[in-house]
């Protein structure tokens, strides 16, 4: 497992759903600078990082929504580091859990060097790994129900 460790002088964690987010940004010092629940848009992040650009790194968990914070991390020239969604649920596995909390565990992980990375797809290949994907679980239940069918054939 990687785990991203280079040293900034801020770090936001991002706890990403398709409409909201919940953005928290730590200074190197571990300090809470900033936060706040936002919509899930660019506009939204691009003002909240606004004043901590000089020296940021922004991180999510590899769920379902993270294309346009990659996208958009790439094209503003900010390092954006994708969390790996199972490895980081052993980490921080703790009985309270919300999205206040999930975004800031997510930017120490990331400010203590423990943030396991996940591989950060091209914008160029996620389609074809998207529909590689989707494949694979037509051809698994295509032979499930194949197997269905003989089985009860047999019976």
């Amino acid at each position: 497992m990687r785990f991203y460790n280079r040293q900034h002088r801020h770090y936001c964690g991002i706890d990403l759903h398709v409409k909201p987010m919940y953005i928290c940004i730590l200074d190197a010092a571990g300090q809470v600078l900033v936060h706040r629940n936002a919509r899930a848009t660019a506009q939204a992040l691009l003002e909240t990082i606004a004043p901590y650009r000089d020296d940021l790194v922004v991180a999510t968990e590899c769920l379902f929504t993270w294309y346009w914070v990659a996208d958009l991390c790439a094209a503003e020239d900010i390092p954006f580091v994708l969390g790996h969604a199972l490895a980081m649920k052993a980490i921080h596995g703790g009985k309270a859990k919300n999205d206040k909390i999930d975004s800031q565990k997510i930017a120490a992980l990331l400010r203590g060097g423990l943030l396991p990375q996940a591989y950060v797809y091209p914008a160029a290949m996620r389609s074809t790994r998207d529909l590689l994907r989707r494949r694979l679980h037509l051809v698994r239940k295509r032979g499930q129900l194949l197997a269905h069918i003989q089985n009860t054939r047999a019976q």
